[in-house]
């Protein structure tokens, strides 16, 4: 499944990130309910990995394709597959994750944060990529962005929350990654509030 069939009316991604299991599937849970979003499990620890274990089978249930987060080498792909991942996520773009990540069969979003860097994801034939860190970078970096690159699809991650995400919606992102602010009280329902504002 690529990247467009995923987040095809779903322009929400909830990381999950340092969330122990049973709490990442309520929250999991919680986000497949609105309808408009996807789930990411950064794995950057043993007890990450089975929060991604749990997550991925209780999105099994539900038809629901569960993403691998903080996928910084090969290793990790095999890790993310194996734990039930449906597609991989990283803050840089690596050559050889990327083809890691083709090969095994999950779709791969790529960091970017640089002209570069998006042209070299381009070429390698990711039209979606992930734009980190978007809080630094701010919105005014996509409406410049979309200029040479019509045809990338951005994902804002980082420093994201229900109080700009509507500027960076605005300024022509696709979808956009949450993290610490979805995890918190409520944080679920003010991010989707937000999100279908400006949908």
């Amino acid at each position: 499944m690529a990247f467009s069939d995923l987040l095809h009316g779903r322009p929400l991604i909830a990381i999950l990130r340092g969330v122990a299991a049973d709490e990442a599937v309520r929250i999991s849970h919680a986000v497949w309910d609105s309808g408009i979003g996807r789930v990411e499990v950064p794995i950057q620890t043993p007890e990450a990995i089975k929060a991604l274990r749990a997550v991925a089978a209780a999105g099994a249930t539900r038809d629901e394709v569960v993403g691998a987060g903080t996928v910084v080498n090969t290793t990790l792909v095999d890790v993310a597959l194996d734990a039930g991942a449906g597609f991989t996520v990283a803050p840089g773009l690596d050559e050889d994750v990327w083809q890691a990540s083709l090969t095994a069969g999950l779709p791969h979003l790529p960091g970017v944060a640089t002209a570069t860097e998006v042209h070299r994801a381009m070429s390698l034939g990711a039209e979606w990529v992930k734009v980190f860190p978007a809080g630094a970078l701010g919105p005014t970096w996509f409406t410049a962005m979309r200029g040479p690159f019509p045809q990338a699809r951005f994902v804002a991650t980082g420093a994201i929350d229900a109080g700009n995400v509507g500027d960076f919606l605005r300024a022509g992102v696709v979808a956009v990654g949450v993290g610490g602010s979805i995890t918190q009280p409520g944080g679920v329902e003010a991010i989707v509030e937000a999100v279908r504002h400006h949908m």
